[in-house]
């Protein structure tokens, strides 16, 4: 079986997941070729795991401030090179197209009839997810954006639909905790009022995490460049993780048992939606703005208890190996049923309530 394995790389949720995936494949016997849309090559970091990949333009977002710009959006999306992309792409090698919310990718496949598969945490809002209110445009925007055969949501609750926990890979590193070590990845803010903000709590060590060349000291704030290794290595050591609402990071830190203040960005309803269950599910605490008093009430609080994730990976690529003849509602069941299920199962009546 060979893939042609789509990967928006717009955050790095999807980067993330796909290095669990794509190994998992590779173990199952499936022969795997990449191909990276959304982010220049040039900005991706540590991707020697991705061995030699393709890249294309794509679409993405772009972010100001916190919040989704949709004018400067508009602005630098290139539809004709996407179409010459898509139209271009030589699937005839290929038995399966897999996308991580992927377009170049789901496009061409839908183009040239070949299968396809989507695996992403947006697919899960093909269901009704709680936060996202009454908002009849999105999941027929979802479809549009990259539109697959058969879609495979991932979340932390299966909210009564086929949806699979997170693609999380074990930590790292040991798990421990350093109580005055706060992790801070918060990429579409404004450095400068991150920097602002943090710097009235001298008490506590934050390791920012930013888009800077070399390693930079202002007292207690330790400002980072991206580092896959460094980061992972700061998570497992870490008290808590301030970000914003993205699945792949907050996957990690719930499975760490980092507390959790999030920020959701702005105009963006996945990021709204995820910090509504988060929250409702006592996993996070979750600020619309960064202010003193959300940072002060937050660090103020325990840390919570690692809680390890099932193993979906090497349980999603056996299914799409053999042909995906089993039910994907029976594969959730036997996933959610391995220990996760018991934790979130107390929550379900909360989470059915319309929110927002």
């Amino acid at each position: 079986m060979r893939i042609l394995y789509g990967v928006q790389a717009t955050g790095n949720g999807h980067i993330t997941r796909a290095r669990v995936l794509l190994p998992a494949l590779q173990a199952a016997g499936v022969e795997v070729d990449v191909l990276l849309s959304g982010r220049a090559p040039q900005q991706l970091f540590n991707m020697e795991c991705f061995g030699r990949f393709e890249a294309r333009q794509g679409f993405t977002f772009v972010t100001s401030a916190g919040r989704v710009s949709w004018l400067k959006t508009l602005a630098q999306s290139r539809p004709l090179e996407f179409l010459h992309d898509y139209r271009q792409l030589d699937l005839s090698r290929y038995d399966l197209v897999l996308s991580d919310f992927e377009p170049v990718t789901a496009w061409a496949a839908r183009h040239q009839g070949v299968p396809s598969l989507g695996v992403a945490h947006q697919y899960a809002f093909h269901h009704p997810i709680p936060g996202t209110g009454f908002k009849p445009w999105l999941k027929p925007s979802l479809k549009l954006f990259a539109p697959v055969d058969e879609a495979v949501g991932v979340h932390w609750h299966h909210f009564d639909a086929p949806i699979l926990p997170p693609l999380i890979a074990p930590p790292s590193y040991p798990l421990s905790e350093e109580p005055d070590k706060i992790l801070v990845y918060l990429p579409f803010e404004s450095m400068d009022e991150v920097i602002y903000w943090l710097g009235a709590f001298p008490r506590y060590r934050f390791r920012i995490y930013c888009n800077i060349a070399t390693p930079q000291r202002r007292g207690h704030l330790e400002l980072q460049p991206f580092s896959r290794e460094g980061f992972q290595r700061d998570l497992c050591s870490c008290a808590g993780v301030i970000s914003n609402a993205g699945f792949g990071l907050c996957s990690e830190a719930i499975q760490a048992g980092k507390k959790l203040l999030v920020k959701p960005l702005h105009s963006q309803v996945e990021q709204r939606s995820n910090a509504v269950v988060l929250e409702q599910m006592a996993l996070a605490m979750t600020m619309s703005e960064l202010t003193l008093e959300s940072v002060e009430a937050w660090l103020a609080q325990p840390s919570g208890s690692p809680s390890p994730w099932p193993d979906v990976a090497t349980a999603l690529a056996q299914w799409i190996a053999s042909g995906r003849q089993q039910p994907l509602d029976a594969l959730g069941r036997e996933l959610w049923q391995q220990g996760q299920i018991r934790q979130f199962s107390s929550c379900q009546a909360r989470l059915r309530q319309p929110l927002l």
